[in-house]
């Protein structure tokens, strides 16, 4: 086994969406779609990591301003009601198919002014003990891998009703702790990143007589350097990710109020080409062996499409299938989250991803309880597709608004 499949075995591990592919191994399907998922190095960047937007189908960068922000959309900071949030979430991973794989997240947020907000987040992504191997099946040693990131974010309102916000954040992403493998030791992946985002929120909106809320939000997340695990290999890209979305908050009376949200989003990163069998000559697709910012634009073109081959050899690419498999590309999520006296939730949703790329396709529910500053949240994942490796998931979050804290103690 040579150290770069080694080392993206366990990147492949990692990739939700490759996890579906390999569960479901079907290279096409009645109508003839080929199967074409994408990998990128560091996967857990794009895990939901908040039990709240984990109960609304992993849609989030509209919503109201809470401590997780800074992982949806930094922007909404500025327009947060609270001075000071922090959130601590936890989720067992993958329990389906390991025991002791968990993310971790804390999060928070502190506003400056009337215009301004910072927050920080740290990440960490647990696989639990991992035993490698030779060629040969002979034990090598055992190892717990890790990641982690590290955020800091700043949001600036632009004017009444807009803000923008941007992040940088540090990954670290420890997959074999430095196993020499063909002559050659690995290392831990390191890269750098940074969030653009922008949020718009509007308060003053009715809908069938009753007074909402209309919020939009874009953050593209993730753009930052390729990744390399040693210094002899050829570097991966991260997952730079656009997330478009919006939603609406209607109070429906004093007690009462509901909101829905959608999410749509993107991986900015190459779609694999399809290759020649024998020459190894790209047939369909564009080259995925360019820059970031090269791949970030082509992303939006370079999909291979249906490949015909007939008898002969000849090569052909199914009119319009570049187009349908773009958009295929774009995965879905939406929800609702419905508030009673602002101290209980109930909330729902739904994730869609084609089969093609990824097959992730699964029903949310989750809870809320808040009583005075403190806010304890929970989601749960239903698969709607056998196999998959993220059924049953839950996530638990815990929330603590420290600017309800001030104003309870001087009320007191």
């Amino acid at each position: 086994m040579s150290l770069r499949t080694l080392v993206l075995s366990l990147v492949t591990m990692l990739s939700i969406n490759q996890l579906s592919a390999q569960i479901n191994p079907v290279t096409e399907r009645a109508d003839n779609i080929q199967l074409n998922t994408i990998t990128t190095a560091v996967p857990f960047l794009l895990i939901a990591p908040d039990s709240r937007a984990g109960a609304l189908g992993d849609a989030g960068v509209a919503l109201s301003p809470d401590a997780a922000s800074i992982h949806w959309n930094a922007a909404k900071m500025a327009f947060s009601k609270n001075e000071f949030e922090v959130s601590l979430s936890y989720s067992p991973w993958l329990r389906q198919l390991v025991d002791d794989m968990n993310l971790a997240y804390l999060a928070g947020y502190r506003v400056l002014n009337k215009n301004q907000a910072v927050g920080a987040a740290l990440r960490y992504f647990s696989l639990g003990e991992i035993a490698f191997t030779d060629e040969a099946g002979t034990a090598l040693r055992t190892f717990k891998p890790a990641e982690f990131s590290l955020d800091v974010a700043f949001s600036q309102k632009l004017s009444e009703r807009f803000s923008g916000g941007i992040g940088a954040r540090f990954i670290n992403s420890n997959l074999t702790g430095g196993l020499n493998t063909n002559g050659a030791n690995t290392k831990p992946g390191r890269s750098v990143a940074v969030d653009v985002s922008a949020f718009y929120t509007n308060d003053d909106v009715k809908v069938g007589g009753k007074d909402a809320t209309w919020n939009w939000g874009v953050n593209i997340s993730n753009i930052g350097a390729k990744m390399s695990y040693t210094d002899t290999q050829d570097r991966d890209f991260i997952p730079a990710n656009l997330r478009i979305g919006t939603a609406l908050q209607m109070e429906l009376d004093d007690y009462n109020s509901l909101t829905i949200t959608f999410d749509a989003n993107k991986l900015l990163v190459p779609t694999p080409a399809r290759y020649d069998q024998e020459s190894g000559e790209i047939i369909a697709g564009m080259d995925p062996d360019v820059g970031t910012a090269t791949a970030m634009y082509q992303s939006f073109f370079d999909a291979p499409g249906n490949v015909l081959i007939d008898e002969f050899g000849n090569v052909e690419v199914e009119q319009g299938s570049v187009f349908r498999e773009e958009l295929r590309e774009i995965n879905l999520g939406g929800g609702l989250e419905y508030w009673y006296d602002n101290q209980f939730a109930f909330r729902t949703g739904y994730f869609y991803e084609h089969f093609s790329k990824g097959d992730r396709q699964f029903i949310t529910l989750g809870a809320g309880l808040k009583y005075s500053v403190l806010a304890i949240d929970m989601s749960y994942l239903i698969s709607t597709r056998q196999n998959n490796p993220l059924a049953n998931t839950l996530r638990f979050t815990l929330r603590l608004e420290f600017d309800e804290l001030s104003k309870s103690r001087s009320e007191g």
